[in-house]
């Protein structure tokens, strides 16, 4: 088995340009992702990403977008969802990461939400996009026959499928 992700688009620190670094994974990176993520399928993904380096840190913030089909949580339907994100990652050297790591007190800033360690002048920009879809993706998804297996099941009463309960799930959902 290799180390290498399904998705991997290694980027060189050197080669950092103004243009945006556009990603697309094949079908065949698509179906690997499927099965790693436990989805049905994964028809895209795509991501649009400007690249910003300061010192050996890298900024990569643009948009993602993926077509995935899952299991409904409740019935194992098949639920087509689309994802649209707008994804922020720092890349840091693994060292500075892990010596940040050692100190007894640490405070998260919204700087220190979704940093990826990187050894060497290469990170994977394919592998941050696939762990932000990861992240994205609903993990209790349910399609329009949640509510009639959940009846089946004797999950919820027949009261709580009633008008008032789509009133109040109406007002939940708004």
């Amino acid at each position: 088995m290799s180390d290498t992700p399904e998705f991997s688009r290694l980027h060189d620190l050197r080669g950092i340009t103004a243009a945006p670094v556009e990603l697309v994974a094949t079908p065949e990176e698509c179906a690997a992702l499927a099965k790693r993520f436990g989805l049905v399928a994964v028809h895209s993904l795509a991501a649009s990403l400007s690249l910003q380096a300061k010192g050996p840190e890298v900024s990569a913030t643009g948009p993602m977008r993926a077509e995935i089909v899952q299991s409904c949580a409740v019935s194992g339907d098949d639920l087509p969802a689309s994802i649209a994100e707008d994804i922020a990652i720092r890349f840091v050297p693994l060292a500075a990461l892990e010596a940040s790591e050692a100190e007894a007190e640490i405070e998260l800033t919204p700087e220190d939400l979704d940093v990826i360690g990187y050894t060497g002048t290469s990170f994977d920009l394919g592998e941050a996009v696939a762990q932000s879809l990861t992240l994205a993706i609903d993990p209790f998804a349910v399609g329009p026959n949640a509510d009639e297996v959940r009846r089946e099941k004797g999950l919820i009463e027949e009261a709580a499928s009633g008008p008032l309960a789509e009133a109040l799930r109406g007002l939940k959902d708004g």
